[in-house]
């Protein structure tokens, strides 16, 4: 007599637990309130800048010579009762995209810089921690 070999049906592997989306790939108006602005503001404080004002805007360009130029999404800060500023600008409402920066003490900025343009996928933290550097290089945070 021959056995019968049952047939076991193969047993599935483990559905996987799908991980949520990452924060960058919200929308942009989305990631900006709800995580960028807390997150900068945050990390300017622990630089020891306790009276930062920071906003998300929709705007001109503030630089001497743009006005003519469309509005953009912009991150603006200020502190030191204003004399401080800096606009972060995002031109196609994407944290992927082009991104522009500019600063200035007192007057209008005359000069708009690049900003993250060799990265190839800009993270939160990334954009946090680049605009840190960028202000500390003009000497406005810490014990500078």
């Amino acid at each position: 007599m021959a056995e019968e070999t049952k047939q076991t049906p193969e047993t599935k592997p483990a559905a996987k637990k799908e991980k949520p989306p990452a924060v960058e790939d919200k929308p942009f108006e989305e990631f900006m309130q709800q995580h960028f602005l807390p997150a900068l503001q945050e990390a300017i404080a622990k630089e020891g800048v306790k009276d930062a004002n920071i906003s998300f805007t929709k705007q001109k360009y503030p630089i001497i010579g743009f006005e003519s130029a469309e509005e953009c999404w912009q991150v603006v800060g200020s502190w030191q009762n204003g004399q401080r500023k800096f606009n972060v600008y995002f031109p196609d409402a994407d944290i992927q995209g082009k991104k522009g920066f500019s600063c200035h003490e007192g007057k209008k900025p005359s000069t708009l810089e690049s900003f993250l343009i060799d990265e190839r996928k800009t993270t939160l933290e990334l954009l946090v921690t680049r605009l840190l550097y960028r202000l500390n290089g003009q000497k406005w945070l810490g014990r500078n």
